[in-house]
């Protein structure tokens, strides 16, 4: 139990290291035709690699960089920035190479488990323990020499096994969860773009009794509330804040701010609802992660007429110009304003072809809201078992997996 086992700082049961800033401007220069991907900060989301949006750089660069190289079962973690704590492991050799702002654990496999150290990273008590340790107010940053110092609970590898096992099966259904939502949502482009852009089962005419309107005719996009003034009122426990942060990771944490829950109803999320993005990092998706109330630079948007699969359907489709537009305009944190939604066309079927369209869309976006739900559920028992399981609170010994 917990009183065997013990306690070891990071750095002695795993190799930190990161890319050293004169290596990176003397040596690495990004290339569309390298063979080699440099993860960066922004490729760490939700504890798995985003390849969004990928820099690449040649192989022979990343061969002159051993000691930043990556391999298989390395840790990847943002130690710089607001979005420090994010992290990732990685699955495959001679793919990945790191690039300024994240550093890479290798554990010591006769110490350590890989996938129990990666979990422990990816914890809330982790995060705890880095926040205690951030210098600096505009870069918030742990060094490198404070990184290695921060404790982990060591069990024998055999219950450090256990408890990957344990983990890595809540993190595989997630996982086999958010392939299905990718096909789906492919699914449901391929037949919007059928339907709304190339006009297949028209012989690629629009029909002439469809009509031609915006955004904001067909839903009603409400800004949040700028919620530091909106705090818990006295002995009111309240409620977390949806942030960019937030919408980003899919769910809200202890280290999301919280307001009072007497906020107006329609300033309050709940799972299913399309929330859009519309400053720093524009996006829009069916927030999943349970109640909370909506921070300003956040849309919810909702109509009275028409359905969620039409209207976050077509906000989905001018996503890529908004994201251009944000950046043209960008000077410290890109966004759009209102009037971008005016410009933004869409076209209303008639009934009949609103109906047909809905009867393929409308199953297929329920679907996805049902599994982030599920994802949700299923993150919050495996991060409520973690720290259980760590402190030997809950006795893993006869466990058979």
């Amino acid at each position: 139990m917990r009183s065997k086992w013990t306690t070891k700082d990071l750095g002695d049961i795993a190799e930190v290291t990161k890319l050293a800033g004169f290596e990176f401007t003397k040596y690495i220069e990004y290339t569309k035709e390298g063979e080699i991907i440099a993860l960066r900060a922004l490729n760490l989301r939700n504890g798995k690699l985003d390849l969004t949006d990928i820099k690449r750089i040649h192989r022979n660069v990343s061969d002159s960089l051993v000691r930043s190289k990556l391999y298989i079962n390395d840790i990847l973690l943002t130690y710089t920035g607001n979005g420090y704590g994010d992290c990732a492991i990685i699955s495959e050799n001679d793919k990945y190479h790191l690039a300024p702002n994240i550093c890479k654990i290798t554990p010591n496999a006769e110490l350590v488990d890989a996938y129990y150290l990666y979990a422990y990273v990816r914890s809330y008590l982790f995060y705890q323990q880095m926040t205690s340790h951030i210098v600096g107010s505009g870069q918030p940053t742990i060094p490198m020499k404070t990184l290695r110092i921060l404790s982990v609970p060591i069990p024998n590898i055999e219950t450090q096994q256990k408890i990957s096992s344990i983990i890595s099966a809540f993190d595989e259904k997630i996982e086999l969860n958010n392939k299905i939502n990718e096909n789906l949502e492919q699914q449901a482009q391929a037949i919007f773009k059928s339907w709304f852009v190339d006009f297949e089962p028209w012989g690629g005419v629009c029909p002439e009794d469809w009509e031609q309107g915006c955004l904001l005719d067909i839903a009603d996009y409400l800004n949040g509330l700028a919620m530091q003034k909106y705090r818990p009122l006295d002995n009111e426990v309240g409620m977390p804040v949806l942030k960019i942060k937030e919408l980003r990771r899919g769910s809200c944490d202890d280290s999301s701010d919280l307001c009072s829950s007497s906020i107006k109803s329609e300033y309050i999320i709940n799972n299913g609802d399309v929330i859009f993005s519309w400053s720093g990092s524009l996006l829009v998706d069916f927030w999943c992660g349970g109640t909370c109330g909506l921070n300003q630079h956040l849309f919810k948007v909702t109509s009275n007429k028409y359905d969620k699969w039409f209207y976050y359907s077509w906000t989905e489709f001018h996503l890529e110009r908004f994201i251009a537009v944000a950046a043209d305009k960008a000077t410290t944190m890109g966004h759009i304003k209102r009037d971008e939604l005016k410009k933004a066309e869409v076209l209303i079927p008639s009934e009949r072809d609103y109906a047909k369209i809905g009867g393929l869309l409308e199953p297929i976006y329920e679907m996805i809201i049902s599994n982030k739900i599920e994802n949700f559920r299923l993150s919050s028992l495996r991060d409520t078992l973690l720290p259980k399981l760590m402190s030997g609170e809950i006795d893993v010994s006869d466990i058979q997996i």
